[in-house]
């Protein structure tokens, strides 16, 4: 990530490159995949102490960036999680920690303990089948005097097992309304969904008659759909850039493969054929790069078309040729890319369930479609 990286981000990336590899090397992230969390809280928060959980947050409310642009030093660390198939709830925390940033009001009791990593929250948005698509949101929260109810389900939920509040997405009339519902609070009900990714969780929450006091509301009632769509557009930065960080892994360690296997007396990388494949997937990894950086660099500035656009251009693009490096990777391997005892699956894993959430290739080259019809119409 970032062909520039100032000294001050250069230096955060390695430090947190330093802690992963010697706080979660890959035979620890191996022996999380039986744990009910799939992270170590303790390790979160040291990692939370590094800054991993403030940099979308206003200094005012105890953030700060390393830049000036908080959103794309946070990439630096999404990039090293993907590198390393880091578990743990960066993205969910991160995004829930910017929405009561912005808000502000009650909430901020709650924010200083997601800063500290003492506490950890999800955002609930996605839905299930038939609501699935992205953008639908059917999960109703009705005012009803000085409370909300809240009635619906929400999957997949990243983080959500071990998360103490839930920041819910849902609508109120034809707007949108968002709360922060504590994960304990009578009516929600947290069932574990199994997932192709073994280094991180995720669930299904359910919400019947969920009665939460009106100081839960985060921004307006009905009123939440621009902050809807930041959230949605800082969760696509921040997986674009873990996707990418996968992506660099795989290809790194099958060029490795490639010129240490030896086929009749010549090493795999010295093959015409290999040569070309190898030549597609380092496009399509500049590629990711390049495209992940410019959708941060925009999205961090404001929320317009134009970085709406370039973000979906990026989760389409590293959405589809991510796992079409990964797999290409996995054949380049031979019979033991296949086995779970290489840690190749592991970054195939985590690229295939990051290119599903927050929206598929498809759903975001329709999005891009959109924005492009919508912009000649008012030309």
């Amino acid at each position: 990530m970032l062909l520039s990286p100032t000294p001050d981000q250069e230096f955060f990336r390695e430090t947190t490159d330093r802690f992963l590899g010697d706080r979660l090397p890959v035979a620890e992230v191996r022996r999380l995949r039986d744990d009910p969390l799939g992270y170590v809280p303790r390790i979160w928060a040291e990692g939370a102490e590094l800054g991993w959980t403030s940099l979308l947050v206003a200094e005012e409310h105890g953030g700060g960036s390393i830049s000036g642009s908080g959103l794309v030093d946070l990439t630096l660390v999404a990039y090293e999680f993907g590198r390393r198939a880091t578990p743990g709830p960066l993205v969910p925390t991160n995004v829930v920690a910017a929405a009561l940033s912005r808000a502000g009001g009650p909430h901020v009791d709650v924010l200083g303990d997601l800063l500290s990593g003492t506490s950890v929250a999800t955002w609930c948005y996605g839905e299930p089948p038939p609501g699935d698509r992205l953008g639908q949101v059917a999960l109703e929260i009705a005012p009803d005097g000085d409370s909300f109810v809240l009635n619906g389900a929400k999957r997949p939920v990243e983080a959500a097992l071990g998360a103490d509040h839930l920041l819910v997405t849902g609508r109120t009339g034809a707007g949108l309304t968002q709360v922060l519902v504590p994960a304990r609070t009578p009516g929600v009900s947290v069932e574990p969904m199994r997932s192709l990714d073994v280094t991180r969780r995720f669930a299904s929450v359910t919400f019947d008659d969920v009665r939460v006091p009106s100081s839960a509301l985060v921004g307006e009632v009905g009123g939440a759909a621009g902050d809807v769509e930041r959230q949605l557009l800082e969760a696509i930065v921040l997986l674009c850039a873990e996707t990418v960080g996968a992506m660099q892994t795989t290809f790194d360690i099958t060029v490795e493969w490639a010129f240490d296997r030896y086929s009749f007396g010549r090493p795999l990388a010295s093959y015409q054929a290999l040569k070309h494949r190898f030549a597609d997937m380092r496009s399509w990894l500049e590629g990711g790069h390049a495209v992940s950086d410019a959708a941060a660099a925009a999205v961090a500035v404001d929320i317009s078309p134009e970085s709406v656009e370039l973000a979906s251009a990026a989760k389409a693009f590293v959405g589809h040729y991510g796992t079409e490096l990964a797999q290409d990777c996995v054949q380049l391997h031979g019979g033991i890319g296949v086995t779970y005892e290489h840690d190749l699956h592991l970054y195939l894993r985590r690229i295939t369930v990051d290119a599903a959430l927050y929206g598929t290739p498809a759903e975001h080259r329709r999005r891009i479609a959109e924005v492009v019809r919508a912009r000649e119409t008012a030309a």
